[in-house]
This record gives structure tokens, sequence and C-alpha cells, in this order.
């Protein structure tokens, strides 16, 4: 057990160095298949890389049962390779559908509307401005982009699960099993992982450093906008300026950069 541990903690030292591989996600050009710079649809002239923070607005209004989201999670999977387990102990979920209970503990009340508490709400990584996992992190594995998005460096990761400790949201899963066997199609854009690492949303950063928006907002029929949380002509900012919304456990202080339309 002692040895393990010095083992454990000469790992974590040496990577805290930065001797080792760069993020996965560096590999990630930013240009179009012509050799040009793209941007993003939804950025309105910033890349990702210029962006001063993304995020996302989901509009609950739009949610009228669970089979409006089935969609949006089935295709966010899809592209991410991420496998359908049956046993739901070692389930992997980028984004998934809640009970308003569970997604807002603190915000429930005997009173309230039949249609929000029986309304199903789409939740994920909040990529938060504050994201307690990054802190946990001993590897650092677990990273925040200057533009906002938390991402998640498989080679890097060790399986401590420090980093799913530390999210006050669940909204990390752990590879118990080898998930490749798992996955029907794998699909070429993103790599598979390996049994023992810690994955969740990204936001589709793969996909906005090639000019796309995420894949759920892309499938969402208007039920998901994302973009430039600093740009105040953006999409999402026009939203949160005149709509009112909630985030989930806002008073942790994390700071979510996902919002919900109520």
């Amino acid at each position: 057990m002692e040895k393990s541990r010095r083992s454990f903690l000469k790992i974590a030292g040496v990577t805290a160095l930065g001797v080792s591989a760069k993020p996965v996600f560096n590999a990630f050009a930013s240009s179009d298949e012509h050799g040009g710079k793209a941007e993003p649809k939804t950025s309105k002239g910033k890349n990702s890389r210029n962006a001063e923070q993304w995020g996302m607005v989901i509009d609950t209004r739009k949610i009228q049962s669970i089979n409006d989201l089935h969609p949006i999670i089935s295709a966010c999977h899809k592209i991410h390779n991420v496998p359908e387990l049956e046993n739901p102990r070692h389930e992997i979920l980028w984004i998934w559908a809640t009970k308003y209970k569970n997604a807002f503990p603190g915000k429930e009340n005997k009173f309230l509307n039949d249609r929000i508490k029986d309304l199903p709400f789409l939740v994920l990584c909040n990529h938060c401005e504050n994201p307690p996992c990054v802190q946990a992190c001993p590897t650092k594995a677990t990273f925040k982009r200057e533009d906002g998005i938390v991402l998640m460096d498989f080679h890097r990761c060790i399986g401590c699960r420090f980093c799913m400790a530390a999210c006050p949201y669940g909204s990390r899963s752990f590879n118990f099993r080898d998930p490749r066997p798992f996955i029907d199609e794998v699909a070429p854009g993103f790599p598979t992982r390996m049994k023992g690492v810690v994955e969740k949303c990204n936001f589709c950063a793969e996909r906005l450093a090639v000019g796309k928006e995420p894949k759920c907002v892309e499938v969402s029929n208007g039920i998901i906008s994302f973009g430039d949380l600093g740009d105040p002509e953006s999409t999402v900012r026009k939203l949160l300026a005149s709509n009112y919304s909630i985030r989930r456990k806002q008073g942790l202080g994390t700071g979510p950069s996902v919002y919900y339309i109520v």
C-alpha cells in the first residue's frame, strides 16, 4: 500500500511540473479543411480560441416530454463514443435527463408549478467559472481553457476520481470497464477511452475548433442555445437579458455556465 502511495505521489508531482504529453484536445486545430480559420456559427465572429466564455442556455419552455430530449442525448453520446452499459453502476453519461428536484434541490417547494415539477431537465457538465474539479485533480488531467471550457486529458487521468468527489453536480463518469466493446459503431471524430479514466461533456470542443456548434445544440430544435457569454450581442446573452433563468446550485460559488430558462 505504501509503495502504491509513493508511486501515485511521484506521478502527480511529475505531471504537475508539466513533464507529460500535451492535453489531448490541443490536437484539435482551429482551422477548416481548406486551411483557413474556422468560426463557430454561434459566436458572431469569434472562434473557439478567442471567445471570452462559452455558455449554454436551455429553454425548458420548449420541452414537452422526455421524447424531446432523447434525440439530444443520443446524438451527443453517439459522436463521443459513449458506451451503452446495462449495469447502472457502470453507466457513462455526458448529458442526461432528470427531475427538477434532482437538478435544483435547493429550489424545490411544495407549491411548485406542476409543469416544472414533472418536466425532465437536461443536465451536463456546467463548465464552471471556478471549477472545483480542476483544483482537485493532482495530475492536471482536468483543466480549464481560457474560453471557459473544462476539459479532460484522458492520457493524464490516473483514475483517482478526486475530480468526481469534488464535482457538486455529479457530471463525471468513471470507466469501471473497458468501454470499447460496448460501442456499436465507433465515431471517427473523437477518441475512445480506456478502463480506469474519468470522462464528461466537453462542450463539443472538437466541433468548435472546426467552426461547428455543439451537437446537442444542432439537434435540439431550438431547445438549446450556445454562444459567448462575454459578447453582449450573442444569442445567449440576449436570451438571458430577456428571460428569467436559473442555474444549478448557484449558491456554491462555482459559477455554472449552463443556464435554464423556466
